[in-house]
């Protein structure tokens, strides 16, 4: 079937708006407000009730009465008295409810962090969209996957220094741009497909400078994969001061400038 080009602009509206609708998530991304990083002292953090602490290498203890209000995954109700969580590193971290708030328990590398989720932030109250170039149908390229004997796991550098990821990389995609090819190591993405996350020419002027991510789909059996530049998107610490992205595998860089997808953020929360 042949997909006209009224049909790619539908679709591609429609997975803005979806996009946009996700941003806007009252906890998601744009609700950040806190980052405290963790140790195992007293745990007292000014903004929260209980305390929160670091009790071993693997474990953050949680010590709150009822009449604080925090709830945990789970939980019937609110703790009172003493638990312990135990987040994994690199992965989604436990979400506690504390009244409207979530505040987000991740480890990194090694160490421990709380994000306050709140969706009265200023980030997300005066969201008003994500800029970003009009959409291109040539900037919907067709690109080849070769996949790696074995998958990868990689050390990339973090926006929050002295962090480090340990993405795992998949193999490579190719594809012609600017009358040049170009070839991205491919990261697995987190519901399949690839995760392709690059700097190009754009970075730290028209787009935000740790790079910008376009996830795939799933390459057909030949290797095959359409790589829409449209799709290019901000990683959350273009929104936000309190996130803790990774930065791009290394030679992931474009010498050339990819005008498609989203541009810089505003940030109403340095205003």
């Amino acid at each position: 079937m042949t997909t006209t080009g009224t049909d790619i602009r539908t679709e591609h509206a429609a997975w803005r708006a979806e996009r946009e609708e996700q941003l806007r998530a009252p906890h998601g991304w744009l609700s950040l407000t806190a980052l405290h990083w963790l140790d195992d002292g007293p745990g007292d953090i000014g903004s929260l009730p209980g305390t929160w602490r670091v009790a071993d290498a693997d474990t953050v203890e949680i010590t709150a009465t009822a009449a604080d209000g925090v709830v945990l995954p789970g939980a019937a109700g609110p703790l009172d008295g003493s638990a312990q969580v135990r987040p994994v590193d690199g992965a989604p971290g436990a979400m506690v409810t504390v009244g409207e708030r979530i505040v987000e328990i991740a480890r990194r590398t090694d160490g421990y962090a709380l994000r306050v989720r709140d969706p009265q932030a200023v980030t997300r109250t005066a969201f008003d969209g994500v800029p970003t170039w009009d959409f291109d149908p040539s900037a919907v390229l067709t690109g080849r996957f070769t996949a790696y004997d074995e998958p990868r796991r990689i050390t990339v550098d973090a926006v929050v220094e002295g962090l480090k990821h340990f993405p795992t990389a998949v193999g490579e995609v190719e594809f012609e741009l600017d009358g040049g090819t170009r070839r991205l190591v491919a990261l697995a993405g987190k519901d399949g497909g690839l995760s392709l996350h690059f700097r190009d020419a754009t970075s730290g002027r028209e787009t935000y400078g740790g790079g910008r991510i376009l996830q795939t789909a799933d390459p057909d059996a030949d290797g095959t994969v359409q790589v829409d530049l449209n799709r290019t998107v901000n990683l959350p610490c273009a929104f936000t001061a309190y996130a803790t992205c990774p930065l791009p595998p290394a030679g992931n860089a474009l010498d050339v400038a990819v005008e498609a997808g989203e541009r810089t953020p505003p940030r109403p929360d340095l205003v």
